[in-house]
């Protein structure tokens, strides 16, 4: 009785030291997510990713104030536990019937685009030099959606800090520029708006880039290319599951083992597309799902900011650069041949 009292390691009074050793660099990261989300929306430019705004300043604090070891223990938490419960959550943001709703030719282009994709990543990695963790993280942001896929394959392939950062970056700059370029190239391509949208939605990395390129081709496009990307959202869970069978099939030859981990965080994604693909959950749940992600997403990459050293970041090269842009022109080519089919 005394010992239940008292509380163990993991009762209630286990939880008082736990939580005064993570509050220092979870708070730090808090403060600096909510920072990042409050300038995009008091700026009102969609496109000033909070989380990117996250990145950078936890790379200058970094930088400015070195390695602070009492706020490793907030990092990471943030890095890892608290980024899955976002991914979790991100799963209220899509419907299946929403996706479903684009048709067989459509979604098969999604499939096709991560399916291409992510495996190029890696073949391409492998000749420019690339390391397989960062191709991989390369590959999925630009497959999937951005920064949001980069942090959530790093639970799987274990990345460096440097090269999720790196990997960040280079998303940001590709997906940018396309962001830019694409509804410039709508005419001369031939486009019409579906069409043009559903190419926006099929090629860019984050969300919010491809959600605004279409948006440039008028509402309709708005609505196919933001259909297309949330297809590509809803990959993300089955993708990380095979890439983990992956690596768990590159530690078998290897001489390590073999045992394939399915991600928890990925099947409740899938579990919380199907919960709120019924229409059962309220609106508010879903609302609530839309402010708590982006500042969660963005707390867990401050800590990644604040864990990442710049001169390692720096002894990568050009080469995942490289990389990143060429498979950036790879995902768009496959993108607009694949519209081209679907509109024959």
């Amino acid at each position: 009785m005394a010992a239940v009292a008292s509380g163990g390691e993991g009762g209630p009074a286990g939880w008082g030291p736990k939580l005064r050793k993570l509050a220092p660099g979870l708070l730090v990261c808090l403060a600096i997510a909510i920072a990042s989300v409050w300038l995009r929306n008091a700026s009102g430019i969609a496109a000033l990713n909070p989380v990117v705004i996250a990145l950078l300043v936890g790379l200058a604090w970094r930088s400015f104030q070195g390695k602070q070891p009492v706020l490793d223990p907030g990092l990471s938490f943030s890095i890892r536990p608290l980024l899955r419960f976002a991914i979790v959550l991100l799963g209220l943001q899509v419907t299946a019937t929403e996706v479903l709703a684009l048709g067989p030719g459509a979604l098969a282009l999604a499939v096709v685009v991560v399916g291409v994709t992510v495996p190029a990543a890696i073949w391409l990695g492998r000749l420019l030099g690339v390391q397989p963790g960062l191709a991989a993280l390369l590959g999925m942001g630009t497959g999937i959606c951005g920064a949001s896929a980069i942090v959530a394959t790093n639970q799987v392939v274990r990345a460096k800090d440097e090269d999720v950062t790196y990997a960040l970056a280079v998303i940001t700059l590709c997906g940018t520029v396309g962001l830019v370029l694409m509804p410039l190239l709508a005419g001369p391509l031939g486009l019409d708006s579906i069409s043009y949208g559903l190419w926006a939605g099929a090629s860019l990395h984050e969300v919010v880039q491809a959600v605004g390129a279409a948006a440039a081709g008028g509402p309709e496009a708005a609505q196919s290319g933001t259909v297309m990307k949330l297809a590509r959202v809803m990959l993300l869970a089955p993708a990380i599951m095979a890439l983990g069978w992956w690596v768990a099939r590159g530690a078998a030859e290897g001489g390590g083992t073999a045992k394939v981990q399915v991600p928890w965080f990925a099947v409740w994604f899938l579990v919380m597309v199907a919960v709120v693909s019924t229409g059962l959950v309220p609106r508010i749940a879903i609302d609530a799902s839309r402010f708590l992600v982006p500042l969660m997403m963005a707390a867990s990459v401050a800590a990644l900011g604040l864990s990442t050293d710049l001169k390692a970041l720096r002894a990568r090269g050009l080469a995942p650069l490289g990389l990143g842009v060429a498979l950036s022109l790879l995902i768009a080519t496959i993108a607009f041949v694949g519209v081209t089919l679907i509109g024959l």
